[in-house]
């Protein structure tokens, strides 16, 4: 089939974490036949979540490409992450679309990443189709909900004609739309909005010249390196020969391989035309960002803008007493061939040496910990340090970044967050009751003042609180926010933690470790009752005596240890702190591991 560009719609769905892009997705693959009738996919949910961390969490973590086939037009579908750590996908992926879906839950309505996402695809000029998604929820306000999306647009609109735009209603859960909250038993209506109301893709139909934008990269071990972008101008055959622009420097190249998506999975073809998303092999030294062209002096497109890192932390070789034990990759050397790898793909992220390691500095606390738990799987041992804010100097000024905070919970809850965001110096913008009788807040917040928050409000919400933040610009830095929290029990000597040790131990606080571990002197195995560390002993084991009394005689009842998450042991770092990864274990530490030096460097500091 030859393929005209007109008959091609690129279109990225973009909305707030747990809003049901994915599940949409779902629908549309599943309804355009994509898939034979008895294939595993038709019965699977979250089909485009191939990560396990995506499973896990329950997030997009990385946007994705697929193309469907509907009444003889190519749809490609980017799916984008919801959560605002993960913007910098987002960005670089809106550049190979026309038009988006903005997907709005019906009970919830437009919230944080909502805004930030369209105001990114309004600044590109996209097309909006907006749709209401679980109107099926028994809270649902689906006319206060339509209000809020107009007032947004309002806020956010460059040009007038993107505040009229079609509003689509939808359970995407059970594969059902309608142009009504009357739902047709199918996604019908989506798909001829995308053929009707996206245009076909802004391209450069004169120049005979081709133009690739790299949006995205990805991988396998059999052809290597794929580069993945939207074709401005011209055509792209396989075995051409193309230069790669990248600022100023042009390199030459050959296309190997080229493919287009077809479902979930690729499809070579010998060419693709202007408009349409394809995937190319052989131009193994291009990177996102980089413009593939042909022609004799070609100019590369415009590269793609990204906000600035927030917070960053050190990465380096593990250098406890345990080190080298549980990873197979554990070197310096190691562990900066896997980040430099890292930055070819996560564009967001940016790398520093630091001593024995590297400063990464990406988007926020999710971002971060993903990138560890990830090398964390793949074999990587190594040791982070304490979440740090990046600071900006704007005309002369330290500035450090804000952020537009939002909290959703329940009444009784209400003295506890306001406690909380009190203590964090956070200031309250506005706050109201919802429908569903939840109270909502809004808060600006610094950066430093937000790490560790997540926590602290889960656990003094009983895990019922609903938040998310966005970047809201930088203000002139008012001091370092220090974080509050007890002291830590330290282990005194190397050896096995036992139940006789640790039954003394958790009368002085929290514990960290149940008995049967290894642990080293300086290593940290729970929380003090006290403000100050406290070194113990938690390998001294029970005398053995002749002698038996009654109270001897009972077995030693433990209380249940904690077991900290990635998230959790990161916010939990104070600055002589560090967190030891390994794909087996995390253990917490102080930097100084010796308790005479450390006390000296105390005093001193």
């Amino acid at each position: 089939m030859t393929l005209d560009k007109n008959k091609i719609r690129n279109v990225a769905i973009i909305a707030h974490v747990d809003h049901g892009k994915t599940t949409l997705v779902d629908g549309l693959l599943k309804q355009s036949h994509t898939f034979r009738d008895n294939q595993a996919e038709m019965s699977q949910t979250l089909i485009m979540d191939s990560m396990d961390q995506e499973h896990e969490r329950g997030i997009t973590i990385t946007a994705k490409q697929t193309c469907v086939y509907y009444d003889g037009y190519k749809i490609n579908i980017i799916d984008t992450p919801g959560h605002a750590d993960f913007s910098g996908e987002v960005e670089r992926t809106l550049n190979m679309a026309d038009g988006v879906l903005l997907i709005v839950d019906a009970q919830e309505g437009p919230m944080p990443q909502t805004k930030f996402v369209l105001k990114k695809a309004l600044e590109l000029n996209l097309k909006p189709v907006v749709i209401i998604n679980k109107i099926d929820k028994p809270a649902a306000r689906i006319d206060e909900v339509l209000s809020e999306i107009e007032s947004l647009f309002l806020e956010l609109a460059t040009d007038e004609s993107q505040l009229f735009y079609p509003v689509y209603y939808a359970v995407a859960r059970e594969g059902k739309a309608g142009k009504t909250t009357n739902l047709d038993d199918d996604l019908r209506v989506i798909f001829e909005s995308i053929i009707n109301d996206i245009p076909a893709p802004s391209v450069d139909t004169n120049s005979m010249d081709a133009k690739l934008l790299i949006a995205a990269l990805a991988g396998d071990s059999y052809l290597g390196k794929y580069c993945i972008g939207k074709i401005f101008s011209g055509k792209l055959k396989k075995g051409q020969s193309v230069k790669i622009l990248h600022g100023d420097t042009m390199k030459n190249g050959k296309i190997d391989n080229l493919f287009v998506y077809k479902g979930l999975g690729k499809e070579e073809v010998s060419e693709a035309i202007a408009g349409d998303i394809v995937a190319i092999t052989g131009v193994s030294e291009a990177n996102i960002g980089d413009t593939i062209a042909t022609g004799e002096n070609p100019e590369p497109l415009p590269t793609i803008e990204l906000e600035a890192p927030t917070l960053s932390i050190y990465i380096g070789p593990n250098t406890s007493p345990l080190k080298g034990r549980e990873g197979e990759f554990t070197t310096s050397r190691q562990i900066a061939e896997r980040l430099e790898r890292e930055l070819e793909t996560n564009i967001a992220l940016k790398l520093q040496p630091d001593g024995l390691g590297y400063k990464v500095s990406g988007r926020g606390e999710l971002h971060l910990s993903v990138l560890i738990e990830t090398m964390r799987r793949e074999g990587y041992e190594l040791e982070a340090g304490r979440p740090e804010v990046v600071y900006r100097e704007i005309d002369g000024v330290k500035c450090e970044p804000i952020e537009e905070l939002t909290i959703e919970v329940s009444p009784e809850f209400v003295g506890a967050v306001s406690q909380e965001l009190g203590i964090r110096k956070a200031e309250l913008k506005s706050q109201e009751i919802t429908t569903s009788g939840a109270t909502r807040f809004v808060y600006e917040i610094s950066t430093a003042a937000l790490i560790g928050l997540r926590n602290n409000l889960l656990t003094a919400t009983k895990g019922t609180v609903i938040m998310s933040s966005i970047p809201s610009g930088y203000r002139a830095s008012e001091g370092r926010y220090k974080p509050e929290r007890n002291g830590a029990l330290i282990s005194f000597e190397p050896g096995v933690s036992t139940a006789y040790a640790l039954d003394n131990a958790q009368a002085r606080g929290i514990l960290f470790i149940p008995p049967g571990v290894d642990v080293y002197q300086g290593m940290i195995v729970g929380l003090s009752n006290k403000k100050e560390d406290i070194d113990i002993n938690v390998c001294r084991e029970k005398q053995l005596t002749n002698m038996r009394t009654h109270a001897s005689d009972g077995a030693i009842q433990l209380t249940p240890y904690t077991q900290l998450s990635l998230e959790q042991c990161l916010d939990f770092l104070l600055d002589d702190e560090l967190l030891e990864v390994t794909p087996k274990s995390l253990r917490l530490r102080k930097r100084q591991l010796d308790p005479i030096k450390r006390k000296r460097e105390a005093r001193n500091g």
